[in-house]
């Protein structure tokens, strides 16, 4: 198993994996890389996955292997331009420091017609953060991808809520899927990189990380 990186993954798009993202590569001391970019930002006021992460966490952010202007699930947005994901390309960057890897949407998104990320993340046999929203639907997203997570044997970490608290979702989530509960980091208002920090060292013990 690959120990000086970790895959951060979600259970659907939109959930929060980025900011998560973020505060553990604030908090490891951290690299930062985002392989696929889909759905480039058209106006500058607007961030891509890796500035948001840049501006909350201070720490380097590596360049995506392929940007991709359409949001959309990156073999869309990549036959869009014409161009092919080859996932054989994307291996994990050689690094002295811990590094923090974000995928894109969840588990299963396709990277082209015939590979799909969690093919490589089990390729690159990292240790996985699964991040699951507490909000409704919440249990069944997240059984199914720790099912996909397991039918691949790709080593889990563990999970990490992100939300308001719900104790019964997150217990019966980790006691069906057998997974470690990481914690949870709750809505962060304003979202300025001291108050991520806060919130992350409120609802996650570092030492779960090492």
């Amino acid at each position: 198993m690959t120990t000086n990186a970790f895959i951060v993954s979600g259970t659907d798009t939109g959930i929060g994996k980025t900011v998560f993202a973020a505060a553990l590569t604030a908090a490891l001391g951290a690299v930062y890389w985002k392989p696929v970019q889909a759905g480039l930002p058209e106006r500058d006021e607007f961030e891509t996955d890796s500035q948001t992460v840049a501006r909350l966490s201070g720490r380097p952010v590596l360049p995506e292997a392929w940007r991709l202007k359409l949001a959309a699930s990156p073999h869309l947005a990549a036959a869009a331009q014409g161009v092919t994901i080859d996932p054989g390309a994307l291996t994990l960057p050689k690094q002295n420091e811990t590094l923090v890897v974000e995928g894109a949407g969840g588990l299963l998104v396709p990277l082209n017609s015939q590979t799909l990320y969690a093919d490589v993340f089990a390729r690159w046999n990292a240790p996985l953060i699964l991040c699951a929203r507490t909000t409704l639907g919440t249990i069944n997203h997240s059984l199914l991808s720790l099912e996909a997570i397991r039918a691949r044997n790709i080593p889990l970490l563990g999970i990490a809520f992100v939300g308001e608290a719900n104790e019964d979702s997150e217990t019966t989530i980790c006691r069906l899927g057998q997974a470690k509960r990481l914690g949870r980091l709750a809505p962060v208002a304003p979202l300025t990189p001291e108050n991520l920090r806060t919130a992350f060292d409120a609802g996650f013990a570092l030492g779960d990380f090492r």
